[in-house]
């Protein structure tokens, strides 16, 4: 006898048929006019974020949603991280009201828009957002590079997989991360070293469950969890180092300052390691040279 009960899948099905966590953004977009539009937003998420040319998220959405047609327009966004103020959340859910029109809804919008930082025509982004994303849809993924804005009453097939028109009434945008930004407080906890103290309160949603609210929650007390420690044996590192290169080697002290890199990410590591040592023709990283690479990564990360 199973313990669980059997839900029909209907739907929308991430809200009626589970308790699904979900983040809440607002996603910025530009209009015809070249003014900007808010609309909020829960099924964002990452999509690339690891060996590719660039990093990407994931947006799901109405394609008749004001969103969707300005991003199929002007392939521009910015995904906007609020916090979990009551006040903030309410304001999210005034404007998600769907077929409201930006001229109708944005003169009573309370959030403060500034310029973001990515070049080129972009919508502006919220002032008292915590962290932004800037992004570009990337339009040629899936050959959905001619689909175009305008059909508000749904579109016909052919659909596209998973990027641009991927049903009737659905869109699927696969955007480029363009620009991370964060406000002072939270890029210097990221820099320096997070602790429970230095999370934001942003908030999670679990949809529009009743046909009446839509239920939300605040961020509570952080809790750490210690990583289990799995340091590799200097003979694993070794063996793989020895495989890196045919020319750059390592020495053990060099080696030693990587044992805890997990196994996955090694090969990378070593990569940028050969790498750096023949920019700088060095065919022999030590304890020295390795530090300096370490610093340079560092710097690097602080940079963006």
């Amino acid at each position: 006898m199973s313990s669980f009960e059997n839900l029909r899948v209907v739907d929308n099905f991430y809200q009626t048929s589970l308790f699904f966590p979900m983040p809440t953004v607002v996603i910025s977009t530009l209009c015809e006019d070249g003014t900007t539009t808010l609309g909020p937003y829960s099924l964002v998420q990452p999509y690339y974020v690891a060996g590719k040319d660039y990093y990407a998220m994931l947006l799901s959405c109405r394609n008749s949603s004001n969103t969707a047609q300005n991003i199929l327009r002007s392939g521009k966004c910015a995904i906007n991280f609020v916090d979990d103020k009551p006040k903030t959340f309410k304001e999210c859910v005034k404007l998600s009201w769907p077929g409201d029109k930006p001229e109708d809804k944005m003169p009573n919008c309370k959030f403060k828009l500034e310029p973001g930082q990515a070049e080129g025509s972009r919508p502006m982004v919220l002032t008292d957002a915590i962290q932004v994303i800037e992004c570009t849809w990337v339009r040629e993924l899936d050959n959905a590079q001619n689909d175009q804005p305008g059909q508000l009453n749904g579109y016909e097939g052919p659909y596209h997989d998973f990027n641009g028109i991927t049903s009737k009434f659905g869109a699927h945008f696969i955007l480029k991360v363009d620009k991370i930004l964060m406000k002072k407080q939270y890029a210097d906890a990221i820099i320096n070293g997070v602790k429970a103290k230095d999370f934001p309160s942003l908030p999670v949603d679990y949809g529009y469950r009743d046909s009446k609210n839509f239920w939300f929650h605040r961020k509570t007390r952080m809790r750490a969890e210690l990583l289990p420690i799995r340091k590799q044996s200097l003979e694993s590192v070794r063996y793989a180092a020895d495989r890196a290169d045919d020319k750059v080697k390592f020495t053990d002290d060099a080696l030693e300052m990587i044992l805890n890199v997990p196994r996955v990410f090694l090969p990378l590591v070593l990569k940028g390691c050969v790498e750096w040592a023949r920019e700088n023709n060095c065919e022999l990283v030590t304890a020295k040279e390795m530090q300096i690479i370490n610093d340079k990564r560092a710097k690097e990360k602080n940079k963006k």
